[in-house]
């Protein structure tokens, strides 16, 4: 993890990813960060992150078993003599 200092009003830049973190306001133990970044590029809090992959997986059927189907690979029936 790399790990950066700023202060108010300073900015931390992922240019290849056109995003942009600036940090607003700090005020005693909360930092309001602003964050622009393109629309196709979803940004959110972790726990609203983890609720969505927790309904995800919630949607998703499946039985515990565990055939290779995740993978992309799929049992093939034996061919009938």
């Amino acid at each position: 993890m790399l790990v950066l200092s700023r202060k108010s009003n300073e900015e931390i830049v992922l240019p290849r990813l056109g995003i942009v973190f600036k940090v607003l306001e700090i005020r005693g133990d909360k930092v309001r960060i602003g964050i622009a970044a393109p629309s196709d590029i979803p940004v959110y809090r972790q726990e609203v992150w983890e609720r969505i992959q927790a309904e995800e997986a919630a949607a998703t059927p499946h039985n515990g078993s565990h055939n290779g189907s995740a993978h992309g690979v799929h049992p093939v029936a034996a061919p009938a003599h």
